[in-house]
């Protein structure tokens, strides 16, 4: 049984125009014609063939149930995804279906309408990356079960790709590797695939050089690449538009907010919104912010020059080390999207994000700093005037901030270098006595 009825088909297609075709069970990333990345094309005729009230009759039905697929927030819309997978190798943890978490008071000082976060970090490994990997790991099940020759499943990571990989390559009994760049991943992003077995390759390098290895290892395809270049990633990737839509009424926000390091997710939170507005299920477009760390921002110079070129870099140590990337894979794609969407591209410094992720704690989040990123960014485009008053924005939040204890340690007892705590709420010390216990809640309303 596949995982929707007859008649929906995906399959590879190059992103750059060639007409490049390929079978979803091909081992393939890029076009061997021009060598550009390729993308998951749909067959959109028969998917506008339902209308759009039964899309979002049927996405809505779907997702109050706690059973498996539909109780996962990619795989109640798995037309959408991999239409032509069979159900029994769908490997699921129940990824997706996460809070769209009000900031009133922070969009009350911005002067916006409504401010939300899109808490993706509340997901089974605690990021964004669960929503693409259980697609990837989906397919890889399916290849295997179809003869396709492949030994394990390898990525390059800044720490949440890895762990996503590992996790669900574990539920599925399929081998995992990855590469870490030595010392550059917190500890919990460490112990994640080491806890789900994956073997674990500790570089001594930064995520670039992870990358430009693991790409060189895949060209042995009985090893499959697990990174964002992969376009069945993307796939699960942008069902956060969707679900961000499904969340607001179908009614897009004005403005969204997202942090960027190797630009897949960029590119995919386009692709969504793209795919429901050809269906139907919106009539216009959000605009689109990237956010970068300023010692990460490949990006962010390229948009300054007109988008012309992208200029590799090396990327700076940053309290947003998921994003300390120098040379995104998915520049192409993002930029792309920028332009179809109106988007622009902002940064933040290392005291900028921090301080940004503790204001937003305080009304009840707990904060990656790669989320730091974006709300700083927005603060900055809301105060440039390039977001206006008055608007409705929603912000992704890409990892959960327990996956980030340092920084948070660091933050609230000032020793974090180059930032200055603005926020800082650190334990009172005090005696066991009752009379200094009172006056230190004397002040309290």
């Amino acid at each position: 049984m596949s995982a929707s009825e007859p008649g929906f088909r995906a399959e590879y297609a190059c992103s750059e125009g060639c007409d490049f075709r390929a079978s979803l069970l091909d081992v393939v990333y890029r076009c061997p014609r021009c060598e550009g990345l390729l993308e998951v094309r749909h067959d959109v005729a028969a998917l506008r063939a339902v209308p759009a009230a039964e899309w979002k009759r049927r996405f809505e039905s779907r997702f109050g149930s706690a059973r498996l697929p539909d109780g996962s927030g990619v795989w109640g819309k798995r037309e959408w995804a991999y239409p032509q997978l069979p159900v029994e190798d769908i490997v699921s943890l129940g990824e997706g279906r996460v809070p769209l978490k009000p900031l009133p008071r922070m969009a009350s000082e911005l002067g916006l309408a409504a401010l939300d976060l899109k808490e993706c970090g509340v997901s089974p490994t605690g990021s964004f990356k669960d929503w693409g990997m259980t697609v990837l790991v989906s397919a890889v099940k399916h290849m295997r079960a179809q003869g396709v020759p492949l030994r394990a499943v390898a990525c390059a990571s800044t720490g949440d790709t890895s762990a996503a990989l590992s996790a669900y390559c574990a539920a599925a009994g399929i081998p995992a590797v990855v590469f870490l760049p030595r010392d550059k991943v917190s500890l919990a992003q460490l112990v994640q695939p080491i806890a789900n077995g994956a073997r674990v390759l500790s570089l001594d390098t930064d995520f670039d050089g992870c990358m430009r290895l693991v790409q060189a290892v895949t060209a042995d395809t009985g090893l499959y690449l697990a990174n964002s270049m992969n376009s069945l990633r993307i796939e699960g990737q942008k069902m956060v538009a969707v679900e961000l839509c499904q969340d607001l009424g179908w009614e897009p926000p004005d403005w969204v907010v997202i942090p960027g390091g190797n630009l897949g997710n960029a590119s995919a939170l386009g692709k969504g919104f793209e795919l429901m507005l050809e269906l139907g299920l919106i009539t216009r477009r959000p605009r689109i912010a990237v956010a970068q760390a300023e010692r990460a921002n490949p990006l962010t110079q390229s948009f300054r020059g007109g988008f012309k070129e992208l200029v590799p870099m090396q990327a700076r140590s940053t309290l947003a080390s998921a994003i300390q990337i120098g040379n995104p894979v998915s520049f192409r794609r993002a930029v792309r999207i920028l332009k179809a969407f109106d988007g622009v591209v902002e940064e933040a410094t290392e005291s900028e994000l921090s301080n940004a992720a503790a204001r937003a704690d305080k009304e009840g989040t707990f904060t990656c700093p790669q989320t730091g990123v974006a709300l700083a960014a927005l603060e900055k485009l809301v105060a440039q005037g390039v977001i206006a008053k008055g608007s409705r924005v929603v912000v992704v939040s890409t990892a959960h901030g327990l996956k980030f204890s340092d920084f948070k340690v660091g933050y609230h007892r000032g020793t974090l270098a180059d930032v200055t705590s603005r926020y800082a709420n650190p334990p009172v010390q005090l005696p066991a006595n009752l009379d200094a216990v009172r006056e230190a809640l004397s002040d309290l309303g």
